[in-house]
C-alpha cells in the first residue's frame, strides 16, 4: 500500500516501549458526499473505522469497524486500497511509551441502508454520528479543531490531511 504521509512528532526520547495499534478507515462516497463519522460533542470529522484486533486482518478489521460506528455494512469486494499513514508520537497513557499507529484507508461502497451503531463509551460520549459531508465543510472544520488533549488534534489534523489529498485527487480526476 502506498505511503501517503508520516506523523512522527519525534517527541518520545527516552522511550523505552513501543505501543502498537493499526487501523483500518474507510472513504466512502455517496454522491458529490464523503461518509464520515462526526463527534457531535467535540465537533470534529473522522473516517470510519477504528483498530485491528490480533485475529483479524486489515479488510475484516474495516467491515466490522465501519458497522460498529457508522452502521454501514461494506460490500467487501468493493474494497480496495487507497494507501496508509503512519502516526508515531508519544504515549497519552504511559510516558515511557511510544504510541504507533499505521492507519490503512480504503476506499469501498456500502449497502444503501444504515443500520444501528455499536459504539465504545469514548464513541458514545464524543456523540459519534453518522454524516454524508461536503469534503470541504470536513476539512474546514478539522481544521478548527482544538482540544484540550494534544493527542486527538494530531488524530484529527491526520483526518484533515488525507482529505485534502482526497479533494486534490478528485479536482485532477475531473481536470484530467
Amino acid at each position: 500500500m502506498r505511503c501517503l504521509f508520516e506523523v512522527d512528532l519525534k517527541d518520545y526520547d527516552g522511550c523505552s516501549k513501543v505501543f502498537r495499534r493499526p487501523s483500518a478507515r474507510a472513504i466512502i462516497f455517496n454522491r458529490d458526499k464523503i461518509a464520515l463519522v462526526y463527534a457531535t460533542n467535540e465537533k470534529y470529522y473522522k473516517f470510519p473505522g477504528g483498530g485491528i484486533r490480533d485475529d483479524e486482518d486489515r479488510k475484516q478489521a474495516l467491515i466490522r469497524e465501519v458497522k460498529e460506528e457508522s452502521g454501514l455494512v461494506v460490500i467487501p469486494e468493493s474494497i480496495t486500497e487507497y494507501g496508509s499513514v503512519l502516526r508515531r508520537q508519544r504515549s497519552d497513557r504511559d510516558e515511557d511509551t511510544v504510541f504507533e499507529q499505521e492507519n490503512y484507508y480504503y476506499l469501498c461502497r456500502t449497502e444503501n441502508i444504515a443500520g444501528s451503531q455499536n459504539l465504545d463509551e469514548y464513541e458514545k460520549e464524543a456523540g459519534f454520528k453518522l454524516v454524508y459531508a461536503d469534503i470541504d465543510e470536513a476539512i474546514k472544520v478539522n481544521g478548527e479543531y482544538k482540544s484540550d488533549i494534544y493527542f486527538n488534534e494530531v488524530m484529527i489534523g491526520r483526518e484533515k490531511r488525507v482529505l485534502e489529498l482526497i479533494k486534490d485527487e478528485m479536482i485532477k480526476q475531473h481536470l484530467g
